[in-house]
C-alpha cells in the first residue's frame, strides 16, 4: 500500500523486555484505574466544585475523548513508529491528569478530563501493540496472566483506592497520583525500548478521522444521554442516531479510497480479525452491564452497602485472574487459543444466565458463585481475543488492530448500558405500577440506607422490581453469550507467529469471506 513505511521493528534484548513490559502494564493501569478511582470521589468533588448538573459529563468527557481517539492512536503507531506515539500519549495523560487535579470549577474538570482522555485512548492501545511486537506469541499467554492480574486488582482496588484518597488526602489526588506512575512508564520505555525510527511518507485521512470521530461522538452521545438526559424518541437522540449512520455511510466510502486509511477495511476479510471484533464487542455489552447492574442488585435487594457491593464484586475478578492462571501457560505450551475462547463463551453465557436466575431470595454466596462463572469466561476471551486479533494482521498494522478490538469493547459497552438502562428502568416502573406505585420509578437508584427509610410495603415491591429489572438485563445478555458462542466455533486455529517471521511475510492467506466450522 503507498506510502507504508518498510522498516521493521526489532524486538529489544530479552534482558530488557521485562523492564518494558513493567511500564505497558503501568500504562494499563493508568488507563483501567482512572474512573474507578474517580467513581467514589464524585459526591466529594461536587461538594468542593459545585456544577451537579454537569456531573455526569466528567466522565462522558474522559469516555468520549477516549473512544474518538482510540483508532487515532493505533494508525499513528503504525505510521510514526509505536515508541514515540505510545510516549506521547502518556505526556498528554499525565498533563490532562496534573490539569485535572488543579480545576477550579466543574468546566474546566471537565474540559481537562477531555484532555486526559485523548491521552488515555493512546494507553490502552499502545500498550498491546508494543506487546504484541515485541514479544514471540509463544511467550504471550504466560504474559496474559499477568494482564488479567493488572486488570482485576484494578477493578477491586480502584474503588477502594479512590475512597481512601478522598477521605484521608483529597480528591484531587485521585488525578494526582497519575503522575509518579506515568512519570514511570514514561522513562523506563524512553531509556530502555529502543526501535529504529521510521515514517510514513502518506499523508494522515484527516477526513477519515473526522468521519470516524463524528460517527463515535454521535453514538456515544446517543447511549449515554438516551434514557437520561433526554427521551429515546426526542429530538436530539434521533437527530444523533441519524448522524452517526450518516457519519460511518461516509466514513466507509472515504476509507476505500484512502492511501492510507485510518481503518483500512480490508481487514475485515480477514476471518479471524472479524470474529474476534464482533465477539469483542458482545463481550463489551455483557461485561460492562453487569459491572453496572450487579451493585445495583446488591445494594437494593441483598442490602449490601456501596463499599460492600464493590467488594461483593471480587469474584468476578478473582476468577478472572485465576483462570488466567491456567488459559495462558495452555496458549505457551501448546499453541492453541481456540478451545479456550470456546470454554470462555461457554462458561460467560452460563454465567448470565445464572445470574438471570436471581431473585430476592437469592444468597450473597449464591450469586457469588454466578458471578464467578461470568469471570471465569471474561478472563478467557479478554486476553485471548487480542491475542488472536494481534495475529491476523501484518506487522504494519498492528496499531490498527489493536484499536479496533479495544473501540469494539468501548462501543459495546457504551451500547450495552445503554439498551441494559432502558430494560432496567422499563422492567421497574411495569413492576412498580403493577403494583399500585406508578410514578416511583425514580427510585430506580436508591442505595440501602435510603432504601431502610420507605415503608415496608413498598420496599418489598421495590426489591421485587429491581429484581425483575435485572433478570430483564441478564436475560439479553444471555442471548449475546450464545451468538458469541455460536462465533467462536467460526475461528481459524492457525499457527502462532513471531514478529520476526510476521515482519517478512505476505499478507495472510487466511481472506476467504466464507465461513466454516473447523
Amino acid at each position: 500500500m503507498a506510502g507504508t513505511p518498510t522498516t521493521t521493528e526489532t524486538p529489544p534484548k530479552a534482558r530488557n523486555q521485562y523492564v518494558v513490559l513493567g511500564a505497558v502494564l503501568i500504562a494499563m493501569m493508568l488507563a483501567s484505574l482512572d474512573n474507578l478511582i474517580l467513581g467514589t470521589a464524585m459526591p466529594t468533588i461536587v461538594g468542593d466544585l459545585g456544577g451537579m448538573a454537569h456531573l455526569s459529563w466528567v466522565v462522558t468527557a474522559y469516555t468520549l475523548a477516549t473512544a474518538v481517539s482510540t483508532p487515532v492512536w493505533g494508525k499513528l503507531g503504525d505510521m510514526y513508529g509505536r515508541k514515540g506515539v505510545f510516549l506521547t500519549s502518556i505526556v498528554i495523560f499525565l498533563i490532562g491528569s496534573m490539569l485535572a487535579g488543579v480545576s477550579q470549577d466543574m468546566t474546566q474538570l471537565i474540559v481537562f478530563r477531555a484532555v486526559q482522555g485523548l491521552g488515555g485512548g493512546g494507553l490502552m492501545v499502545g500498550a498491546f501493540a508494543l506487546i504484541a511486537s515485541l514479544f514471540p506469541p509463544s511467550e504471550q499467554g504466560k504474559y496474559q496472566g499477568m494482564i488479567s492480574a493488572v486488570m482485576g486488582l484494578t477493578m477491586i482496588g480502584g474503588p477502594l483506592i479512590g475512597g481512601f484518597i478522598t477521605d484521608n488526602l483529597s480528591w484531587r489526588w485521585c488525578f494526582y497520583v497519575n503522575l509518579p506512575l506515568g512519570a514511570l512508564a514514561l522513562v523506563m520505555v524512553a531509556t530502555v525500548l529502543h526501535l529504529p525510527k521510521h515514517r510514513s511518507e502518506a499523508r494522515i485521512d484527516y477526513m477519515g478521522v473526522v468521519l470516524l470521530g463524528t460517527a463515535i461522538t454521535s453514538l456515544v452521545l446517543a447511549t449515554t444521554w438516551g434514557g437520561n438526559e433526554y427521551a429515546w424518541d426526542s429530538a436530539t437522540i434521533i437527530g444523533l442516531g441519524v448522524l452517526a449512520v450518516a457519519a460511518g455511510a461516509a466514513f466507509l466510502f472515504v476509507e476505500r479510497r484512502a492511501a492510507e486509511p485510518v481503518l483500512p477495511l480490508g481487514l475485515f476479510r480477514n476471518r479471524n480479525f472479524t470474529l474476534v471484533t464482533l465477539i469483542g464487542f458482545l463481550l463489551g455489552v455483557m461485561m460492562f452491564g453487569a459491572m453496572t447492574f450487579l451493585p445495583l442488585f446488591q445494594q437494593a435487594v441483598q442490602g449490601a452497602s456501596a463499599t460492600n457491593a464493590g467488594i461483593l464484586m471480587m469474584p468476578v475478578f478473582l476468577s478472572m485472574i485465576l483462570i488466567n492462571a491456567f488459559a495462558g501457560p495452555f496458549i505457551t505450551r501448546t499453541g492453541r487459543y481456540k478451545p479456550i475462547i470456546i470454554v470462555g463463551s461457554v462458561l460467560v453465557t452460563v454465567g448470565v444466565l445464572l445470574l438471570a436466575q436471581m431473585d430476592t431470595g437469592t444468597s450473597r454466596p449464591m450469586s457469588m458463585v454466578f458471578m464467578a462463572f461470568l469471570g471465569a469466561g471474561m478472563g478467557c476471551l479478554m486476553q485471548t481475543t487480542m491475542i488472536v486479533t494481534m495475529q491476523s494482521v501484518e506487522l504494519k498494522d498492528i496499531g490498527v488492530a489493536s484499536s479496533t478490538a479495544t473501540l469494539s469493547r468501548t462501543i459495546g459497552g457504551s451500547i450495552g448500558v445503554a439498551v441494559a438502562g432502558a430494560l432496567f428502568t422499563g422492567r421497574i416502573q411495569d413492576v412498580m405500577a403493577d403494583h399500585g406505585y406508578a410514578g416511583s420509578s425514580e427510585n430506580a437508584q436508591l442505595d440501602s440506607a435510603a432504601l431502610a427509610k420507605l415503608p415496608d410495603a413498598m420496599r418489598n415491591v421495590y426489591e421485587q422490581a429491581v429484581a425483575a429489572g435485572t433478570h430483564q438485563v441478564f436475560l439479553m445478555a444471555t442471548a449475546l453469550g450464545v451468538l458469541a458462542f455460536a462465533a467462536t466455533w467460526f475461528i481459524k486455529q492457525v499457527p502462532l507467529k513471531d514478529p520476526a517471521e510476521r515482519a517478512t511475510e505476505q499478507p495472510p492467506a487466511d481472506r476467504e469471506p466464507a465461513l466454516e466450522l473447523v
